[in-house]
Formats: structure tokens, sequence, C-alpha cells
């Protein structure tokens, strides 16, 4: 067995989650690992009483450790494990989500499996994937935005008109689109925000960006595929004075008229995947493909 440390990422809520919380402590205790927790979740699990081992040490989420730990463990849903694939970024840290939340497609361990799961960890038992990260430049500079490893999304701000979205490929004139926004995603965000607008649906191993507008008025314009090693430049126009624009969930309001510049971060994203794992088995369950809904 490996002899080093897990990092616990996670939010706090539910009694619900709780329990799960305390069953992750209690595996990893008995199995004499160290388990660095960040800070906020640290002081809430000692209220519950669960900090009860001197294996257990808080740490701030800015300070993560980037070279010795196995893995990140995020608990809770999608969203939870995307806030702890920003702690990873730029380290060689792989992320593993057990799920506590809905859809679970990049949380995907589910309760009955967290013993296995950690087993998996501290045994060395488990492959590691490379998730393309997004890159976002406002105007040429980097902004609070910077990086996202499901999608970056341009919205209008309030219930003014449309945008007016011109969209270049590697310098190149692609269309301009006239819609309420415009998503550009990643494989792994494929099953994200891309989806629900009718956007396809892409293998994580397919390194590729997906660009899927927001209820287009020109309808003949379908969500695109184009490579990752592409640079994606909008300039945007509206009637408004700002736009809405989001990376991951995390929302930021800028003005109108600004150039945005997407393009493959220098980095990637570890995630770990365990060796039952399959994303085709994960689309057939979560999305109930083959079932016949009739019975």
């Amino acid at each position: 067995m490996r002899t080093t440390s897990l990092i616990l990422f996670g939010r706090t809520s539910s009694k619900n989650v709780m329990s799960l919380y305390e069953d992750i402590l209690q595996e990893l205790a008995l199995r004499r690992c160290r388990v660095k927790i960040v800070q906020t979740l640290y002081s809430e699990l000692g209220k519950q009483g669960f900090i009860n081992n001197e294996l257990f040490q808080p740490i701030n989420p800015d300070e993560v450790p980037k070279d010795d730990s196995i893995a990140i463990l995020s608990v809770g849903g999608d969203g939870t494990f995307l806030e702890a694939a920003r702690l990873a970024m730029g380290s060689n840290i792989p992320v593993l989500g057990i799920n506590n939340g809905r859809l679970g497609f990049l949380s995907y361990v589910a309760r009955d499996k967290v013993s296995d799961a950690i087993n998996s960890l501290l045994f060395g038992t488990y492959r590691v994937a490379r998730r393309d990260v997004l890159s976002v430049y406002v105007n040429g500079e980097r902004t609070a935005l910077d990086y996202g490893l499901n999608e970056f999304a341009v919205t209008k701000s309030d219930n003014s008109s449309m945008l007016t979205i011109h969209a270049y490929i590697d310098g190149e004139y692609l269309s301009t689109y006239w819609a309420d926004g415009l998503i550009i995603a990643t494989a792994t965000g494929s099953t994200a925000y891309s989806m629900s607008v009718g956007g396809p649906i892409a293998s994580p191993l397919a390194h590729d960006f997906i660009i899927s507008p927001l209820a287009p008025h020109n309808l003949n314009v379908r969500p695109l595929i184009v490579p990752n090693t592409a640079a994606i430049t909008l300039r945007i126009e509206g009637r408004g004075q700002t736009i809405l624009t989001s990376c991951d969930a995390r929302n930021h309001v800028m003005e109108n008229g600004c150039s945005l510049r997407i393009a493959k971060a220098p980095f990637e994203v570890k995630v770990v995947e365990l060796s039952e794992h399959s994303f085709f088995a994960t689309l057939r369950d979560k999305l109930m493909w083959g079932a016949d809904v009739r019975n």
C-alpha cells in the first residue's frame, strides 16, 4: 500500500452528506492514510466530532500541496468536482469524484463503492485520464474567469434583445450568431450545459471543442465541433451595456463590445478512472439509453 496522503474537498450541507464524510474518514483512518482537508470543510467536520485522528490536517485551499498527495477526493456532485478540479489545475494531482449529487458524469463513484475506490487509490490500481482545459482571454488579457474544465459561455445579462456574436476560428471568419448566447465546451463539458441546448455528446478521449448557440435567431446554424488546437475568437455586440460570461458556472459581467479568445490551456486536469468505470456505461445509466420507457 502506498504511504502518502489524500486531499479531501467538498461542501457541507445536509445530514446525508455528513454521514458520507464520516464513512470516508473512517475508511481512511482504518488504512492509516494521512488526510488533508480544506479548511472550511475541516471546521465543519470538527463540529460534528469527525476530526478525532492525528492523521487529519486542515489546509488552505489556496495552498493545496502539488506534489505529495495521491489524489483529491471530491465529495458531492459535478459542480463540486469542478471546484476541486480548479484546485488541481497546473499540478500532477488527479481528482476522483464521489457522488452525492444527482447526475454525476464527473463524480461517478457511488456511496456503496467508496471503500473499493479508496482501496484502488491506495494500492495504485487505477487509470489517469487527461482532460482538456479552456483558457479565456478578454481583450487580450487574463481575467477572473481564466480556466474552465467544462465550458465557457457568453449570454445577454438582462432582458435586452439578443446578442450579435461574430465568431472566428484561427483568425478565419466562421459566422455571426444572432442568439441569446454561445457555449464553447470541451469534450468533458459536452454532457453539461452544451448538451442541454442540443449540443453533441463527445467521448472524453475526443480532444475537441464544441460551439453551441443558445436560442439562435438564424435557425440554420447548428452546433459545430472543432479540434482543440483551434483558437476561437468572439466579438460581442448587443444593445445592453454589459454581457454575462461564465466559466464552469463562475459568472463575470463584462462590457459590451469586448473581444474574447478561447483556446486550450497549456495544462490538463487529471481525472482518476477506476478499472470498472466506463464512460459509455455512465451514458446508458444516467441518460437511460436502451431503456424501454413504454414499460
